[in-house]
């Protein structure tokens, strides 16, 4: 039975961040993906500020930098107005080393991490290994993991399920995943088309309201990526179809030429937290403890932050003795900012996309005028969206 002190189930964002930062704490670790590689499909692309900063202390960021986009603007528009507000974050030079939003896609990054992992002496990572089964007692945990040859038992002082919504560790520790899915679908379009011509001073992050058909209008380093919730009722056939593709881009663009698409996904939007984030010696992390919708892109990024709250609190207990009651501090930190501020904050996000209530609408436009007018509720409001208040606000938190 092969034995590490921390096994993390999932090689995605959070779970090889998680692998690496123990691996460079000299922390023995496991790491096991379902999969046989990296996912290589569209996900997540936003890197906030200060997620960039633990990338630096990785040692990974300038390679991010380096074949990523940087947008230090994005912008709020609405379709029933001529009115743009625009957010610059180079505001914040004086707080970050990274004063923008990176676009550079998470498959990319999880490819990199697990290329250095194969180079880690204190890291073990095992591709098409599916977690089935954990079972822990006070001295540890066993992991059973289902591979093409069979079933392989592992075991480890700790685990950290990482392995995303349908998580088999949070289901085998029967936490419960409070919260709602959204009741429509959501589909992603990717194109080369350079959409920044039938608009005037687009940046390469937008936020497109409207109550008919709200868009999010993001770049990246490859393409312009188009994402709009589906119409009610319609078949997944029609959603993958050249007909809506056209209908779709042909309505952002204002445009009848015929745009090209190089990748169609159809997918379910969920706000939900898991009732515990530590059972014993077994700690959730990611999308396996919270989900919300993309507008703000605080998805991939509070997952990655919950990694790094998590592993140095497992430094300090296996390298400096500290008691594994620092876990529970884990758990309060990052479920009450993920409740307080990363779920109430991108639901309104998504309110203000969809919302079709004049009086609503006013008072929310005037809010954005005013944060925009004044210094300091603007950056106020650039720390809040870049999540370094929701970073600083959990270390506030104590027992």
């Amino acid at each position: 039975m092969e034995s590490a002190q921390v096994i993390v189930a999932g090689a995605g964002p959070v779970g090889t961040v998680a692998a690496v930062c123990l691996a460079r704490q000299g922390i023995e670790v496991i790491l096991l993906e379902a999969l046989p590689t990296w996912a290589k499909d569209l996900r997540a692309s936003t890197w906030h500020p200060p997620t960039l900063e633990m990338m630096a202390e990785l040692g990974v960021a300038d390679r991010m930098v380096k074949h990523g986009l940087i947008c230090p603007v994005y912008q709020y528009r609405d379709r029933r107005s001529p009115e743009v507000f625009s957010f610059d974050l180079t505001e914040l030079s004086d707080t970050t080393e990274f004063p923008y939003r990176l676009q550079y896609e998470q498959f990319k990054f999880t490819q990199h991490l697990c290329e250095l992992l194969a180079d880690e002496p204190h890291a073990s990572l095992h591709f098409s290994h599916e977690v089935i089964d954990v079972d822990q007692n006070a001295d540890g945990v066993t992991v059973v993991a289902e591979h093409q040859d069979g079933t392989e038992f592992f075991r480890a002082d700790y685990v950290i399920g990482a392995e995303g919504a349908d998580s088999i560790v949070r289901r085998k520790l029967k936490i419960g995943f409070e919260g709602f899915t959204y009741p429509e679908r959501f589909v992603t379009l990717s194109t080369t088309y350079p959409v920044e011509r039938h608009f005037d001073g687009l940046s390469n992050v937008n936020y497109i309201a409207d109550p008919a058909a709200w868009v999010l209008l993001l770049r990246t380093p490859d393409y312009w990526r188009v994402l709009v919730p589906a119409p009610k009722d319609a078949s997944d056939e029609y959603l993958l179809s050249d007909e809506f593709k056209d209908h779709v881009l042909g309505d952002v663009t204002g445009t009848q030429e015929t745009i090209a698409s190089e990748h169609r996904v159809i997918y379910r939007i969920h706000q939900r937290v898991a009732r515990n984030y530590r059972v014993g010696r077994v700690l959730l992390a990611g999308d396996a403890a919270h989900l919300n919708n993309p507008l703000g892109g605080f998805g991939m990024n509070s997952g990655i932050h919950d990694a790094w709250n998590l592993c140095d609190k497992l430094d300090q207990i296996l390298n400096q003795g500290a008691d594994i009651s620092l876990l529970d501090l884990y758990e309060k930190q990052r479920q009450t900012v993920t409740r307080d501020f990363i779920q109430t904050q991108s639901m309104k996000n998504k309110q203000r996309m969809e919302q079709d209530d004049e009086e609503w609408l006013h008072q929310d436009r005037e809010e954005i005028r005013r944060i925009c007018s004044d210094d300091k509720l603007r950056r106020k409001f650039l720390l809040d969206q870049a999540l370094f208040t929701s970073l600083a606000d959990a270390e506030q938190i104590t027992l």
